[in-house]
């Protein structure tokens, strides 16, 4: 639709399908041409949004309020330009076709979870990509979407100062406990499970070679070699994470913390974790002192 607009092209609807729902005694009631299955986090379904990338603890209410003022200053736009038209219908059809031809940009129907969308909506389309909270939150106050807010009377500068504020610390605070979190379980729980693990290897490993020397306990030793190559880079990554979160609360404001986190702390959590899931894979479950995802999924006790 957006497409023939653009093009001053006829509109060609797609045809109607009956649902087959493959139960006789429902009301038959034609399927919906519009896809409902988008892989976009934040699709546009015929009539409403769809925001899927909302987590359990947060609240949809500053979605929509940004839908709704950006959608309201939209609006806006548009009645200042068609109350002074002198001919509404053709100035109407004018505004749709300038607005499509100038956003359309933002207009994809493909993979939105594909690395090659990602490329093409940074390099090629000029879009922003703000993938941790340390990107996105500055936007708040940009100067355009300050103006925007306050015009609107959704807030005032202080309130989106605040609020700023409010969720960089948030973001840097719940970090720093996860990161804290993480180190404690692994010099508690992680190491010491890999250490006993190894060391009953070593020592079943002694006791078969001096069965005999044809055993070469091949499948011991290259599990206790790795898992002692793995012990030494925990150790070393946790280490790089303790310092990473020492340096957290020397920042001078939310801005610097918030930055702090994003390029020193996640990195080494990332890296901890990397080491930390390859170990689990080598050692016996029963040694391992949390439950696998396996477990938590799949088993009843």
């Amino acid at each position: 639709m957006l497409m023939s607009i653009k093009t001053d092209s006829p509109y060609q609807d797609k045809e109607k399908v009956i649902m087959k729902l493959g139960v006789h005694s429902l009301a038959r009631f034609n399927r919906d041409n519009t896809d409902r299955n988008r892989t976009s986090p934040f699709a546009f379904t015929g009539n409403k949004f769809e925001f899927r990338s909302l987590g359990s603890s947060d609240s949809i209410a500053c979605c929509n309020i940004m839908l709704n003022a950006a959608v309201a200053e939209s609006l806006k736009q548009y009645a200042d330009r068609l109350e002074k038209a002198e001919d509404f219908q053709s100035e109407l059809l004018e505004l749709i076709k300038e607005t499509v031809i100038k956003h359309e940009r933002i207009l994809f129907n493909g993979n939105g979870y594909g690395e090659e969308w990602v490329d093409e909506a940074v390099n090629k389309r000029g879009l922003l990509n703000l993938r941790t909270t340390a990107d996105a939150m500055p936007y708040l106050i940009k100067e355009k979407n300050k103006k925007m807010l306050i015009e609107h009377k959704v807030f005032t500068e202080t309130e989106l100062n605040a609020r700023c504020e409010i969720m960089l610390e948030n973001y840097c605070k719940v970090v720093n406990i996860e990161g804290h979190t993480m180190v404690d379980m692994v010099k508690k729980n992680y190491l010491p499970a890999i250490r006993k693990y190894t060391g009953d290897i070593a020592q079943s490993t002694a006791l078969l070679k001096g069965i005999s020397s044809k055993i070469t306990c091949a499948y011991e030793i290259s599990t206790a070699e790795r898992l002692c190559e793995l012990s030494e880079h925990i150790m070393e990554s946790t280490q790089v994470l303790e310092r990473a979160l020492k340096a957290l609360p020397q920042a001078e404001d939310c801005f610097e913390a918030s930055e702090k986190v994003r390029d020193e702390v996640l990195p080494a959590m990332e890296t901890l974790r990397k080491y930390v899931d390859e170990a689990e894979v080598l050692t016996d479950e029963e040694y391992w002192p949390f439950p696998s995802y396996g477990k938590l999924l799949f088993s009843v006790h």
